[in-house]
């Protein structure tokens, strides 16, 4: 399992709604959190399999940007 995080800009509640579904039709995620109060608004993500560009993708298709932390 690997840890990614992303710089996002998903800064309140409506926005992690909006892409909830999207990074939970993610199959390999285990579990993801998103810190609004960080400045960054840093996106956590528990991959089991697959790459960090998935959660970039899911993200994107929900309309916010996410940017590869570590």
């Amino acid at each position: 399992m690997k840890t990614y995080t992303y710089k996002t800009n998903i800064n309140c509640g409506g926005c992690i709604r909006a892409v909830t579904s999207h990074l939970n039709e993610i199959e390999s995620i285990k579990s993801w959190n998103v810190d609004t109060k960080h400045p960054d608004k840093i996106l956590k993500v528990e991959l089991q399999s697959g790459s960090a560009h998935d959660v970039v993708e899911a993200v994107g298709k929900a309309g916010f940007s996410a940017q590869v932390q570590s």
